[in-house]
């Protein structure tokens, strides 16, 4: 437990020092925030900060902080670094500056942002690659909580029902203005979601089980550690939980919501490191369920079952699992929604009225309901989608933190840009090496890979360096 607390404790550190570290180098003011200056009654609404950072948590979180840490927590310690480390200087950093950029440039979409820093093409590419991310995360949050719900009621009410019904919840909140749904609910899947982790956190000191510790090394302990090396496979598994790009796409919804750039550190880098807190939580608790029952369990939904039940009792279980179900389906709405305004900021199409809404709803609900069929139709289809899902998140990650890095340097911060560009050069590596050696992937042996994957670094950072020393030339 004592390498557990460090971690935690580092991870609420990070926020006061790191996190204002940050705050500084991008340097907030009080210039009116797009939430004023465009109110359109739709997506351009002032909301209360506190109520903004709990719809951004739970924009963030979806499956990955439990579901992702839950596996990751099988290759030993080194989960417990890379949530803490990940989240404090790659993570909240990325997701912080990635919002501010969009505050500060009238509520714009993530690919509007790297576009404006990365050039038009990746702009063009960068569209359609989100979009693809958003539906994707839409497809693939749905049976899992609708699978949690068809086992918490009666049988008439099956998986089945519980898909049409989330699916149906998934429009509306995509259609609806943000403060008819978002803004009302979300507060309260987020009371059950932080008592679930709370919980758990306290049951955790009560129980205080035996974790590894930072002296047992830091070896894979993976039972399928030749096929399931650390690098890059457990910084896939664990994405949400450390860093992913998946959160820059939900920062644009929050920014048209805010009315003080002051409020950009608690709402964004905070978000995150909760986000990380949870993360490392439940990691710490899938150390013991593994410890006592053997590795052998793949379904993470089992493992906070039997957890929730067993450390908070049955009404508590109820609120754990509720907080369980509450993060994937509210991570999928504004997935769709993002996806809407993405598309509308490229056709240049308002959204006030709802035919025009329509638009663009329809044909991406459409496409997402083929994903989903080809996702239930057995477990390969869905671990086929869950992979594609979280190297794309990853991948739009590391464009993210290089458009982010370019930023830092026109804006004659120059001497700063490391704090993006050196997470960017290591998931640059990270998403390489697995696209290399993923079977969805090239399916290439671990040498080839690293190779492959070295070569993408040096060439990456031989790019950016020409750049930078043309650049700085020119402004200083």
């Amino acid at each position: 437990m004592i390498t557990f607390t460090l971690c935690l404790l580092a991870l609420i550190a990070g926020y006061f020092l790191y996190g204002r570290f940050i705050e500084r180098i991008f340097g907030p003011d009080d210039r009116k925030t797009p939430a004023l200056t465009k109110t359109d009654g739709v997506d351009y609404i002032p909301l209360p900060t506190w109520k903004i950072f709990m719809i951004q948590f739970l924009n963030i979180a979806g499956l990955g902080p439990i579901f992702g840490a839950i596996m990751g927590a099988k290759f030993g310690v080194s989960s417990y670094l890379w949530i803490v480390f990940g989240s404090i200087f790659a993570g909240a950093v990325h997701d912080y500056l990635a919002g501010m950029l969009s505050l500060r440039n009238g509520g714009e979409s993530l690919p509007e942002i790297i576009g404006r820093y990365l050039g038009t093409t990746t702009k063009q590419v960068m569209r359609g690659f989100t979009v693809l991310l958003m539906i994707l995360v839409g497809a693939v949050f749905v049976a899992g909580p609708a699978g949690l719900l068809a086992k918490l009621t009666p049988e008439s009410l099956d998986a089945t029902f519980w898909i049409v019904i989330v699916f149906i919840y998934y429009i509306l909140a995509t259609l609806l203005p943000v403060d008819k749904i978002i803004g009302k609910i979300y507060p309260l899947f987020a009371v059950a979601l932080l008592f679930m982790a709370v919980g758990i956190l306290v049951m955790l000191y009560v129980k205080h089980p035996v974790l590894p510790e930072f002296w047992d090394g830091l070896q894979n302990t993976n039972p399928n550690a030749v096929e399931l090396p650390i690098f890059p496979i457990m910084f896939v598994s664990i994405a949400c939980g450390a860093i992913s790009g998946f959160h820059a796409t939900q920062s644009p919804l929050m920014a048209r919501c805010m009315t003080s750039e002051r409020h950009g550190r608690p709402v964004f880098y905070g978000a995150m490191i909760t986000e990380g807190i949870v993360a490392l939580i439940w990691a710490a608790v899938a150390t013991y369920f593994f410890h006592e029952n053997g590795m052998g369990e793949t379904n993470a939904a089992v493992v906070v079952d039997a957890i929730t039940k067993d450390w908070l009792g049955v009404i508590g279980g109820f609120l754990a699992i509720l907080g369980v179900i509450a993060a994937p389906i509210t991570s999928g709405d504004t997935a769709f929604r993002s996806a809407r305004l993405i598309v509308a900021d490229f056709l240049g199409m308002e959204q006030k009225t709802i035919r025009r809404r329509l638009y663009i709803c329809v044909p991406m609900f459409l496409v997402a309901i083929g994903l989903l069929l080809y996702s239930l139709r057995d477990k390969e289809g869905f671990d086929m989608i869950w992979r594609y899902f979280a190297w794309t998140n990853q991948t739009l990650s590391v464009f993210t933190l290089w458009a982010i890095t370019v930023y830092l340097v026109r804006e004659k911060k120059g001497r700063y840009f490391y704090v993006t560009y050196l997470p960017a050069i290591f998931m640059t590596a990270v998403c390489t090496t697995y696209i290399c050696i993923a079977p969805e992937g090239f399916d290439l042996g671990p040498q080839m890979a690293l190779v492959i994957a070295i070569l993408s670094v040096v060439i990456a950072a031989f790019w950016f360096n020409i750049w930078y020393f043309k650049t700085t030339k020119k402004l200083w």
